[in-house]
């Protein structure tokens, strides 16, 4: 065989595919000043996460917001209040895997938030009238866009031989008889 006749047993296919893959885990601090004096912290919980993102260079840029909410109690624990503050953020994600073969500067961006905006710790800072709000993120992220791949061609291939196979997988009554029917149930618990 040639090389020639080598070289027509490959093909370049232009396809969409994953172009690049990045993912990032982030924490950040936060001041909430509250309209009260905080007096000790009964809970702190974070709502109403949304973002976008965006190729920017080598690394996809996710802005994003969400409110973060605190309920506090004040005058000496006698009364309770909620803060309730929204928070902007930017988290600059770096696309570790990248192809080279990318044949277009248009390019689908898609991010996903594996862990979601969560409070690890909040407090009551030294001056004694905000907030300290620790959060953590985790954010992956995919770039879509045109590229190429080679595929070999088999020169040898006849079609499909599926049809052509025999198959002789005939079961009899009694293969079912050993069979336990409770086998991928378990045990139940109530």
């Amino acid at each position: 065989m040639s090389l020639s006749d080598k070289e027509l047993n490959y093909r370049e296919i232009i396809t969409k595919a994953v172009c690049g893959k990045g993912r990032k885990f982030s924490q950040a601090s936060h001041n909430i000043s509250p309209t009260h004096k905080p007096t000790s912290i009964l809970g702190c919980w974070i709502i109403n996460h949304k973002y976008d993102a965006e190729k920017k260079g080598d690394a996809i840029e996710v802005n994003g917001k969400y409110d973060i909410n605190i309920w506090y109690s004040y005058d000496n624990n006698t009364k309770t209040n909620v803060a309730t503050e929204t928070v902007a953020y930017t988290d600059v994600v770096p696309l570790a895997l990248q192809d080279k073969n990318v044949l277009s500067e248009e390019m689908e961006v898609l991010a996903r938030a594996i862990q979601q905006p969560n409070t690890l710790e909040a407090t009551i800072a030294g001056n004694a009238t905000d907030v300290n709000v620790q959060v953590e993120r985790e954010f992956m992220v995919e770039v879509i866009g045109e590229t190429k791949v080679c595929v070999y061609c088999n020169p040898d291939f006849s079609g499909d031989s599926w049809d052509e196979k025999i198959w002789d997988y005939d079961v009899e009554d009694e293969a079912f008889e050993d069979l336990d029917p409770n086998f991928l149930m378990g045990d139940l618990e109530e």
